[in-house]
């Protein structure tokens, strides 16, 4: 299908202002949230990491939520993204946002073009931008789950089936929702992928591959 124009792209524009102030300002949240998780006596890789999956769920799920709801092109939502991406990246060059970022991966960055990419890819293929989010949603509330129940487990960025169970509790769900039954198995074969990473192709690189791959061969097969 065809990669269409926004329908109205003043009224997306200004959605997409609106929704990117509100993750900066879920950033600024988070450094309040590290702020007190280090006077409860959390250490500060337990704090940061939690606060990652904090910005997961309530910027990039909230986002993808909504997505559906007030665009009518993934243009606009994965060029903001995207943007998003770059000035992650240039925080990291000028002055670390040291209660989520860490200088030994950039897997923040990551998580943007992911979700924008996936987005831009889906939506024109598929049609339906409700599928076209479950690689974001995926990425977002799944990853959220699996890092938080790591991190009281183990107290460090470590990968753990425990991690994937809670994930697919997440994942098999939406999946359910979005796209019935074989929705349902493409989280858990999205779950079960978020153990795998390569460098710098982290977790959120690759569960929002094969939920891609996933729903174009689902959609080839008639099943979704």
């Amino acid at each position: 299908m065809e990669l269409a124009a926004p329908k109205d792209p003043l009224r997306e524009v200004a959605a997409a202002a609106v929704l990117s102030l509100y993750v900066v300002a879920v950033i600024g949240f988070a450094k309040i949230a590290y702020d007190a998780m280090r006077r409860w006596g959390a250490p500060h890789n337990v704090a940061v990491y939690y606060n990652r999956k904090l910005i997961h769920v309530a910027a990039g799920g909230v986002v993808a939520v909504l997505t559906p709801v007030l665009f009518t092109s993934p243009l606009i939502p994965a060029a903001a993204a995207f943007a998003m991406a770059v000035l992650l990246l240039a925080a990291r060059r000028v002055r670390l946002m040291y209660w989520f970022q860490t200088r030994d991966n950039a897997y923040e960055v990551n998580f943007n073009v992911a979700w924008g990419a996936s987005l831009l890819a889906l939506w024109p293929l598929l049609g339906d931008p409700w599928l076209a989010v479950l690689p974001a949603l995926f990425i977002s509330l799944g990853d959220a789950a699996t890092g938080v129940v790591r991190n009281m487990l183990f107290a460090k960025r470590t990968k753990h089936v425990a991690g994937n169970i809670a994930m697919a509790l997440v994942t098999v769900p939406i999946g359910y929702a979005a796209a019935g039954l074989a929705g349902a198995v493409l989280g858990l074969v999205a779950s079960a992928a978020e153990k795998l990473e390569a460098g710098p192709i982290d977790d959120n690189v690759i569960v929002a591959l094969v939920t891609v791959v996933g729903l174009i061969g689902l959609r080839a097969a008639g099943l979704v």
